[in-house]
């Protein structure tokens, strides 16, 4: 098995981000150090955020500025990175404070997120809170990284370590090995700080800039356990947490967990899918009963894993089995996406040509995958035996075969150095002012895991549960119940007297 050392920063790259450090402190000044709840002292943090307009295509309301933080919390006096943050400010006298938005990911920019939510949030939400956000570290516009792996091209192919058809993942090794060296420390030395701890950290800095001596914020996804992190960490720092589709917080699996949480949550979404695609039969053709359109899809999945099929503005441009696999995981995740990815199949089943697709910037596509691999590689220690993913890789696929085994597969992280801290366990102990929203039938962050993140926070949580498919929950399903609970917490502060079922 390939071994990754630790190797020490380059003198070049860390005397950049000293000089970064340098011209933060003389333009915005520093204000006194922070003390986590633990008692680690944090870092001093820039005392005010100088606001100015975002530019360019952003929501004129939206103002952009930044935040100093150290790159390594163990030493506040050395190299600092920078945190692009953004905001719009309340719209109403009666302001409350802080309303935080955390991206989920890991590796989702927040920065264009106010102006966003502007023109989605109520009416009496937006009067009552600036509208927050930001890049977490290493990404987007707070001092980005890019792991300039050899075979960059792969980038977007790899994200989610798809098996070879036969279940073979040699492949899915040798990217796994090769991306640990490139996002290593030699080259990086900011990724060895990238990681859930330090972005609750990141938070609190904000916090602090800000002037806030609590804040209430939004986690969506990823962004749930940074959140339930951040409310386990600074409990008296909270005002109103509300946690959007959630994760398993388990501290011994946390990433390797979500990952393969995705076979569960297929399969309990699927069916949404394969019941709206029977009723079009007469449009899309992938059957007339939803077991029919499953069967569809596995047939056609194991079809294009032997004779792919050119697909334009894709990358790399071919439709093989998993890139239909990768597509319907994507369309899971809204029924908004139902009707393309049913052209798609039903295109491909019939020998048509292909629906154009469309693939992300190769630049933010790197960044996205150094981030994502640096921070599930420091939150926790993964598996090291290539032969154990193998076998997992085996009997996933047999019980899941809509996944085919990709969310147990191997990542970076067994080639990782060890983590440097210990998983947080998210705990009971603090103020009751956490209200979860989940949708039964998330495919990406599934209903099981959100009870146990519920289990976690004992009485300190409330959860609304909706009956709905898809990934993100208040104000994506139309559903007034569910968006109705979490608009009066946030305005009123009064959660739910026991946990509601919004059916």
């Amino acid at each position: 098995m390939p071994h990754v050392r630790t190797p020490k920063p380059r003198i070049r790259t860390l005397m950049a981000f000293l000089a970064l450090s340098t011209a933060a402190v003389i333009a915005t000044g520093i204000a006194a150090p922070l003390v986590e709840a633990t008692g680690i002292p944090v870092a001093a943090v820039t005392s005010t955020v100088a606001w100015q307009p975002c530019g360019g295509k952003a929501d004129p309301r939206q103002e952009c500025g930044s935040v100093s933080v150290p790159m390594d919390y163990a030493v506040p006096a050395g190299a600092r990175i920078s945190l692009a943050v953004s905001r719009v400010r309340a719209a109403g006298p009666d302001r409350h404070g802080v309303l935080l938005f955390i991206p989920g990911g890991p590796g989702s920019t927040g920065l264009g997120k106010p102006g966003e939510l502007a023109g989605r949030l109520p009416a009496e939400v937006l009067a009552r809170y600036d509208v927050v956000s930001f890049d977490p570290r290493g990404l987007g516009k707070s001092s980005p990284v890019d792991c300039r792996p050899a075979s960059p091209g792969k980038a977007s192919a790899q994200l989610m370590p798809w098996p070879g058809p036969d279940g073979d993942i040699a492949p899915n090794v040798s990217w796994a090995a090769e991306m640990a060296t490139a996002c290593g420390e030699e080259e990086n030395p900011l990724t060895a700080h990238i990681s859930t701890r330090n972005e609750a950290r990141d938070i609190d800095a904000i916090r602090a800039a800000l002037g806030e001596e609590k804040l209430s914020y939004w986690g969506v996804s990823y962004g749930t356990y940074v959140g339930a992190v951040y409310a386990t960490m600074y409990p008296d720092r909270t005002d109103r947490v509300v946690l959007d589709s959630n994760d398993d917080p388990d501290p011994g699996r946390l990433a390797r967990g979500w990952a393969a949480n995705y076979a569960i949550g297929a399969e309990d979404r699927f069916p949404d899918f394969a019941a709206w695609a029977a009723a079009r039969d007469a449009e899309y053709h992938l059957g007339v009963h939803a077991a029919a359109v499953r069967d569809a899809f596995l047939t056609l999945a194991t079809r294009l894993d032997g004779a792919p099929l050119p697909w334009t503005g894709a990358q790399p441009p071919t439709l093989d089995g998993n890139a239909l696999r990768a597509a319907m995981l994507q369309a899971l995740y809204s029924d908004k996406s139902f009707p393309g990815f049913a052209a798609l199949m039903s295109a491909a089943l019939r020998g048509e040509p292909l629906p154009a697709a469309s693939a992300p910037p190769a630049a933010a596509l790197q960044n996205t995958a150094a981030v994502l691999t640096a921070t599930i590689c420091n939150d926790v220690r993964w598996p090291r035996s290539v032969d154990g993913y193998a076998e997992d890789v085996a009997t996933n696929r047999a019980a899941y075969p809509l996944t085919a085994g990709m969310p147990v597969n191997i990542y970076a992280c067994a080639f990782w150095p060890e983590p440097s801290e210990d998983p947080v366990t998210v705990s009971p102990d603090g103020p009751a002012n956490v209200l979860m929203i989940q949708n039964l039938r998330d495919p990406s962050t599934p209903y099981v895991g959100a009870l146990r993140m519920r289990a976690a926070f004992g009485d300190r949580a409330r959860m609304v549960t909706v009956d709905a498919g898809g990934h993100g929950s208040y104000l994506a399903n139309g559903n007034a119940c569910g968006d109705g609970a979490v608009t009066a917490f946030l305005v009123t502060g009064e959660r739910p007297a026991d946990d509601v079922s919004c059916r």
